[in-house]
């Protein structure tokens, strides 16, 4: 073999690059990945190859407690052209964090963009419409996109839509400049999608989901400006397991949400209503009834749910594991009965037990009679999976 030593014997340098590469990719520690290309340039080279994701130390996606103490690096367009040039094979790409590349920044992924499948952009400030074009052209294989507060529009998302068909997951959280017209191109083209995030989206009413794809399992609207017939189109595709609509704006009042429980969300499984202060009894009736394999809810600060919704809450809800009540002001010693009383499979409570409205006796026959529940005296904000293991 070439390069084999005077006595016939050979060394791991004189394996095939084949080998390295095999070798590279049985390596478990991240430390022992690292050091592999100091070795020499050859194996630099391999590791390079090898390598398929990469993201920068201003980036949030994955964030730890090293990351936050080193210096933040103002990353520029040609940091990430010589990374692009250098890392050839990667199929995760994270730029969040980086508010100062521009469009032109993502011009590298013409050569090297065409195995991605997943791109954060968080807080990608100066990425507009053109980036966008940029990534459905040069990216065809995307499975997932974060766009969060990024500067696009329903043009760049219909441009998008239109290539990257094989999109799954798509955050577009706080991207204010989308509307339902976007939602629409985006349900319409990408016929395997399961997750997508529109918190505080103040253009979207939600009938962009008419008719959207059963594959669409998580759609996370928090503060979105929803409407009866866009409740109704989240819900069309029939095939949605986790919804969030917490914080929703007054434009839907009493029976608002009722559209949940007509039968198009009977795979629901966690439901996010904290801070809907105008729902009532008549969604609440209509979701318990509607929702049979609901597990988690979270009511806090449902002000205007009263005895008839606690009461079909602990009727129907017989799969349901978690429940939140935390500041709900109409909860009394009846609705917190009708819950003991139901709601079978109940594990944990989430409570706040100043409530004026429920006596200490309630609370103590609640406690004799469903031990196995546990009472926590907290509020949680986020319930749910996180959208991208969609």
């Amino acid at each position: 073999m070439e390069g084999s030593s005077v006595d016939g014997q050979t060394s791991v340098m004189d394996l095939p690059d084949d080998c390295l590469r095999f070798i590279f990719q049985w390596l478990d520690c991240g430390t022992d990945r690292e050091s592999f290309g100091l070795t020499c340039h050859r194996w630099l080279d391999i590791q390079n190859l090898c390598r398929r994701s990469l993201q920068f130390q201003c980036s949030f996606t994955l964030l730890t407690r090293s990351s936050l103490s080193q210096p933040i690096i103002d990353i520029r367009s040609f940091h990430v052209s010589r990374l692009l040039t250098r890392f050839q094979h990667l199929n995760w790409l994270s730029l969040s964090g980086c508010t100062e590349l521009p469009d032109l920044g993502l011009n590298q992924l013409q050569n090297y963009g065409s195995k991605l499948q997943t791109l954060y952009l968080d807080c990608c400030f100066q990425i507009t419409d053109n980036g966008l074009s940029m990534i459905a052209t040069d990216c065809s294989s995307l499975t997932s996109i974060s766009l969060y507060r990024c500067n696009v529009t329903d043009v760049g998302l219909e441009t998008l839509a239109n290539t990257c068909s094989t999109l799954m997951r798509v955050n577009l959280s706080y991207c204010l400049h989308i509307s339902d017209c976007g939602l629409r191109a985006l349900s319409q083209g990408c016929s395997q999608l399961t997750a997508v995030r529109i918190s505080s989206c103040r253009s979207v009413t939600g009938i962009g989901f008419n008719g959207c794809s059963p594959t669409l399992a998580y759609i996370d609207a928090e503060s979105c400006q929803l409407g009866p017939e866009g409740i109704i189109g989240i819900v069309s595709g029939g095939g949605l397991e986790f919804l969030n609509v917490s914080g929703m704006s007054l434009t839907l009042n009493g029976g608002g949400l009722a559209a949940i429980g007509t039968g198009y969300a009977t795979r629901l499984k966690t439901l996010n209503l904290r801070m809907c202060r105008n729902v009532g009894d008549e969604s609440i009736v209509a979701i318990a009834k509607g929702c049979p394999l609901l597990e988690e809810w979270n009511l806090s600060l449902c002000h205007e749910v009263r005895f008839p919704g606690w009461a079909s809450v602990g009727l129907s809800c017989n799969n349901l594991e978690k429940l939140h009540v935390n500041r709900c002001r109409n909860l009394c010693d009846r609705g917190l009965q009708a819950l003991r009383d139901g709601c079978k499979q109940l594990l944990i409570l989430y409570v706040n037990k100043k409530n004026n409205r429920v006596s200490l006796t309630a609370w103590e026959l609640f406690k004799m009679y469903r031990g196995n529940v546990d009472i926590k005296d907290e509020e949680v904000m986020c319930i749910g999976p996180d959208w991208i293991a969609r």
